[in-house]
């Protein structure tokens, strides 16, 4: 389910800038999402075996979390009727289990997607509960854990970290909330500087021991997600304030895909369209799955979005 979300969410970018295809695509996620919707529970069951069986009754908050995220995308973003009913049912009967979930990154998803969501149904007053109730705890979180050496959220930095900052980001923005906004970019500042090599290229906390308060950051494995996470936060940061050097970040962390990041190598694969899995401290991950690829994807498409906007912003009047 945490993959077909990812790859919903794709396929809704894909329709904004005119795919043809992304219809049947994004028909396809749907139906998976739906088919992995358990409405005893309220929750998302994540993982199936070959067999279409289900393992569990209810997957990861973080599984969750994402398949609001695509499923307010789709509503927020897609112009398909046919779709649209079917993401409103599933959006509206799993929105209130986010609630009782305890993963700050799950909020975080949510959150994205709520915001993708309202920016077409501005009226549903459930939806702008369950936003303020989340923010506020992404909030209290930063406050209970912020001091001037450590800007962030938690005592560690672990993974999909740059979300945290986007959700505040957009709460901030659309509530609107000024401290929510101010926090969301004095964290991802804070994460950029951390995230930054001494030769100036983009390294993401490697997944190897991740990064405690006071501790030794690990290098390696660094994955793919930590890219396309930073590229949608700092994207964020640029419609916040119009800071060009918030695009500058954004092409920073985009081209660790392209070979500019340690090893100088490439982790994204042009001969298969496919992205590597992560990069080791020897080597690149040959293995090039979903989860990776669909994280470059993403990261590709909201960048070449972000440039038609800003080149729509930026061009004369007649």
């Amino acid at each position: 389910t945490d993959d077909n979300a990812r790859a919903l969410l794709v396929s809704a970018l894909l329709e904004e800038l005119g795919n043809e295809e992304s219809l049947e695509l994004s028909s396809r996620y749907l139906a998976f999402i739906w088919y992995a919707f358990n409405t005893k529970t309220g929750r998302f069951r994540n993982f199936m075996d070959y067999q279409r069986n289900w393992l569990e009754d209810g997957g990861s908050d973080d599984s969750h979390g994402r398949a609001l995220w695509a499923l307010g995308t789709v509503l927020g973003r897609s112009h398909m009727p046919a779709l649209h009913s079917m993401a409103g049912r599933v959006f509206e009967q799993s929105l209130p289990a986010i609630l009782g979930t305890t993963s700050p990154r799950a909020w975080a998803f949510a959150l994205i997607g709520i915001h993708e969501y309202l920016g077409r149904f501005a009226g549903d007053r459930r939806a702008s509960q369950v936003r303020e109730e989340l923010s506020t705890r992404l909030m209290t979180l930063y406050q209970n854990n912020r001091t001037d050496e450590w800007r962030w959220f938690e005592d560690r930095l672990t993974y999909c970290n740059a979300a945290l900052s986007q959700a505040l980001l957009l709460c901030g923005q659309s509530i609107p909330n000024n401290a929510m906004t101010e926090a969301g970019l004095e964290s991802l500042t804070w994460l950029t500087t951390v995230q930054r090599s001494g030769a100036g290229h983009f390294v993401p906390i490697g997944s190897n021991g991740f990064y405690p308060r006071g501790g030794e950051r690990a290098r390696f494995d660094q994955q793919p997600v930590e890219v396309q996470g930073m590229v949608s936060a700092c994207l964020e940061a640029y419609r916040v304030t119009n800071d060009p050097r918030w695009r500058k970040e954004a092409r920073r962390a985009f081209e660790w895909f392209l070979g500019r990041n340690d090893l100088s190598l490439p982790i994204y694969d042009p001969t298969t369209g496919g992205c590597r899995d992560g990069l080791h401290p020897d080597r690149a991950n040959e293995n090039q799955g979903a989860e990776s690829t669909l994280a470059f994807l993403q990261a590709l498409l909201e960048l070449r979005l972000a440039e038609n906007t800003f080149l729509t912003m930026e061009a004369p009047t007649q």
